[in-house]
């Protein structure tokens, strides 16, 4: 194992190194938490997919397609074609908007008066986000260094809490880069084809297993359903998938650039559904399905080529890990502590120190809430469910109505969020009735609110449309007053 902890060592003192770079560029709030906007089409392209495809893609993927087989990519292929659909009809639009947060366009959108609960959301579902993706380093280091939970957890973090306090969203794009090409040539060019080839090919495969692991729909119709509503509608809602979109030097490039992403994403489901179902040939007795991918990169793959594989996961974890925590950093201090102490701000180097400090201080929290944290499933469906049932309504409801109002958002927010809650408590947590019926409350509350309050007006609906346009300076940066 030696060279493969080589490999581990010389990956993760790269990602350090790239954080110390990434400071000397981060002198600015934009360059801190946008990259200045400058990304191209290539980098671009290939954070944005590094940032979507984490750990639940990468080691639950090839879980799923241990468990149910080909249809297994389901799970996966709904964020390929969430971030397909941002790309395609939105992100143009929210690139040109030049704002740092999604309540800052709700905030542009309706009036300034829709910031502080929505962050509220916001915050809890990046939280949660960055939680799981952390709680997933325990699984990688035990099987490379036999790792007590606790400790992986600590290690892990504490890395992805440096690189990112460091230099900012600069840091996490030059390692997500990185994290890129890692699992593109540990999953899809190295563990895809010895993982078929170990089970005996395609005609093996299909000889030794049940009918149902190669029919399409064989995860069910329900759970397609359910997949879409959360992955897909909350790819398009998320505050870090909008945080990338932010990064994009164009609108050009936030279409075209994620439309590559959302493609990639695509090969990516499938071959992870791919990889599990070669592992139920060689391993049908598992304890569980979450143990595939560890078990054939430990007993199946040579040595080296075992260590990047591992690094691929590990990389997979971290893109989101980070682009979750820097999200939540920038919600707490943009949208929720600004806010509520209502003082503005003195600078753009005062401001790159306070979000630095907000990323130390949500690492640290996100690290002790991973130790203390077990269902990496629950916590990830209370994150998304909390998500796409709080905020899609408003958030879309924004961009495509224009007889939306501020008390209808507000009411949209509270009365979905409260639902998912409730419905979570009464149907439990993985259940599908949550999202279903806090969806539908939501959208009920938002049309009817909107349509009984005085419109927006039109002045604001006027600068928003010059936003919308490209047409309109940058905002400022400092926090909204409360009686605006």
């Amino acid at each position: 194992m030696a060279i493969d902890y080589t490999v581990i060592v010389v990956y993760l003192v790269g990602m350090l190194a790239m954080g110390w770079w990434g400071m000397r560029r981060a002198k600015s709030k934009s360059e801190f938490l946008v990259a200045g906007r400058r990304l191209g089409p290539t980098m671009y392209s290939g954070t944005m997919a590094a940032i979507v495809l984490g750990g639940a893609s990468t080691i639950g993927g090839v879980g799923l397609g241990y468990q149910y087989g080909l249809s297994g990519a389901w799970m996966v292929f709904t964020i390929g074609l969430g971030l397909l659909a941002l790309s395609v009809f939105f992100s143009a639009r929210i690139a040109r908007l030049k704002v740092y947060t999604v309540s800052e366009m709700l905030d542009l959108r309706y009036g300034g008066r829709a910031g502080v609960i929505s962050g509220v959301v916001m915050w809890a579902y990046t939280l949660m986000l960055a939680v799981t993706s952390t709680i997933a380093y325990a699984t990688i280091f035990d099987v490379l260094f036999d790792m007590n939970r606790t400790v992986a957890i600590i290690l892990g973090g504490s890395i992805v809490v440096a690189y990112s306090t460091l230099g900012g969203m600069w840091s996490i794009t030059l390692t997500d880069m990185v994290q890129f090409v890692v699992k593109t040539i540990g999953v899809l060019l190295l563990l895809l084809p010895i993982a078929v080839v170990k089970a005996g090919g395609f005609s093996e495969m299909k000889a030794q297993l049940p009918t149902e692991y190669f029919d399409p729909l064989g995860i069910g119709g329900e759970t397609i359903f359910t997949y879409v509503l959360i992955y897909t509608f909350g790819m398009l809602i998320g505050q870090d998938i909008w945080q990338r979109v932010f990064t994009a030097r164009s609108d050009r490039t936030a279409k075209w650039g994620g439309t590559v992403a959302g493609t990639y994403c695509l090969a990516y489901a499938l071959a992870g559904a791919v990889i599990g179902t070669a592992a139920k040939v060689l391993y049908p007795k598992l304890g569980s399905a979450d143990d595939a991918f560890a078990t054939i990169v430990k007993d199946e793959l040579p040595v080296g080529v075992r260590g990047l594989v591992l690094a691929a996961a590990l990389a997979a974890v971290m893109s989101t890990s980070s682009g979750a925590l820097i999200a939540c950093a920038t919600v707490a201090n943009n949208d929720i502590w600004s806010r509520l102490r209502g003082k503005i701000t003195g600078g753009d180097r005062d401001e790159v120190k306070d979000n630095r400090a907000f990323i130390l201080i949500m690492g640290l929290a996100v690290i002790g809430t991973a130790i203390a944290l077990n269902n990496v499933v629950e916590a990830l469906t209370v994150a998304y469910n909390l998500l796409v049932g709080g905020l899609l309504v408003p958030i879309l409801g924004g961009l495509l109505w224009k007889r939306g109002t501020a008390q209808g958002a507000l009411a949209s927010v509270a009365v979905g969020g409260l639902a998912v809650i409730g419905l979570m408590a009464t149907y439990g947590i993985l259940a599908n009735e949550p999202i279903y019926y806090g969806l539908l409350s939501s959208l009920a509350t938002y049309v009817v609110v909107s349509l009984a309050t005085p419109a927006t007006d039109p002045a604001v609906l006027a600068a928003w449309r010059e936003r919308l346009a490209g047409r309109a300076p940058e905002p400022r940066s400092e926090p909204v007053p409360a009686h605006q």
